[in-house]
């Protein structure tokens, strides 16, 4: 569980199933986060229980976002590989535009590189410059990795950016 000023990210409960539904049905959310396309309720709640196992796996990073006790939002592994990890991130329309998602990402990548992750990567579609303002102030920086993507029938450019754990030492003065 990581705590910040507003937000706890942590593991999913039986009792998420509702507002999970909410965040995978959402179609704000759908118009520019990757999800698949239900055809019933049941299929709805099988990915809740997937994700939730996902989110009390080691070997992923899933952890969903609360705000006063309450699911707006969540951020997972979209790819894992030689300690980078790319992440994608999601929060309830309703909770959008108060900086949560920002607050979000950047305990992501502190709690990631404790972890022993050197990098942390995210992309958006290149229309979505929400999330890119998102990323930077996370202190994200573009990088040359791109990608095209269909989704919904439409090819989407995807743009990438990424921060790398720094070996520093502070230095105290005495």
């Amino acid at each position: 569980m990581i705590k910040t000023k507003r937000l706890v990210l942590k593991s999913y409960s039986n009792s998420d199933k509702e507002s999970m539904a909410e965040l995978l049905t959402n179609e704000e959310i759908n118009k520019t986060f990757m999800i698949p396309d239900f055809k019933s309720e049941d299929e709805v709640i099988k990915m809740f229980y997937k994700l939730k196992q996902l989110s009390l796996s080691d070997k992923h990073y899933v952890r969903g976002i609360y705000a006063q006790d309450k699911l707006i939002g969540f951020i997972n592994d979209v790819d894992i590989d030689d300690g980078v990890i790319e992440l994608g991130y999601v929060i309830h329309p309703s909770y959008q535009h108060k900086g949560y998602c920002t607050e979000a990402l950047k305990a992501a990548i502190e709690d990631l590189f404790k972890k022993g992750y050197r990098e942390v990567q995210a992309a958006a579609f290149e229309e979505n410059e929400a999330s890119f303002s998102v990323m930077k102030k996370a202190g994200m920086t573009p990088i040359e990795k791109a990608d095209d993507i269909t989704y919904h029938g439409k090819l989407h450019h995807c743009r990438y950016y990424s921060i790398k754990k720094t070996n520093k030492v502070k230095i105290i003065e005495s």
